[in-house]
């Protein structure tokens, strides 16, 4: 199986396919990561540590991640760098080493796309709750093309991140390679955040 190296930028957070993610920039090894991104037009991964902080060198992280690229900068009120990403591709991580100022690398082989399905028919709940979180303002659901309503991985991305799920349920999710079990999974956790 191919490998290639990527950066790794473990977090608290899961990113999810086609997701957003605002991240603060202030350690070294970051900052010269978002340089070299933007120069060469690359991307990172983001993944789940499984123990250990953000800030430290090491803490075991997590295998399957989601890579990363940079879609927007701002000054944040602190003064610092502020970047927003786009969640892309899955990859799993093969080995592990630490680059120039404690950077992560990771040699990663990359997660098969899903083959574009039909959402089923018992799933049609989920396209109901997207379809009116559209139609109240959520703007990235607004914005997407009306196919991607009816495609199974795509709402069960979009369904993931709008449900107040914590970093290792959205962990469990990533690691699905079906977009069918995954939308299966979320059926499961709704009755969780019905209203009494």
């Amino acid at each position: 199986m191919n490998t290639e190296a990527l950066p790794l930028f473990p977090l608290n957070s899961v990113l999810l396919p086609g997701g957003w993610l605002d991240l603060r920039i202030f350690e070294t090894r970051y900052l010269d990561l978002v340089r070299d991104c933007t120069r060469h037009d690359t991307g990172f991964g983001i993944v789940l540590l499984r123990e250990g902080s953000e800030t430290a060198v090491v803490g075991a992280a997590h295998e399957v991640g989601c890579e990363a690229r940079i879609i927007d900068f701002s000054t944040l009120p602190d003064g610092l760098l502020g970047i927003r990403v786009e969640g892309r591709r899955r990859f799993r991580i093969r080995s592990e080493s630490v680059a120039a100022h404690a950077l992560r690398v990771a040699q990663i082989a990359w997660c098969a796309d899903a083959a574009p399905q039909p959402v089923p028919a018992q799933y049609a709940v989920l396209v109901t709750i997207l379809e009116r979180l559209a139609e109240h303002g959520d703007s990235q659901i607004s914005a997407a093309a009306k196919s991607s309503f009816d495609d199974a991985d795509w709402v069960g991305w979009r369904m993931l991140e709008r449900l107040a799920l914590d970093a290792p349920e959205k962990q469990v999710a990533l690691e699905l390679d079906d977009p069918l079990q995954r939308l299966q999974w979320i059926i499961e956790q709704l009755p969780r955040f019905q209203a009494e």
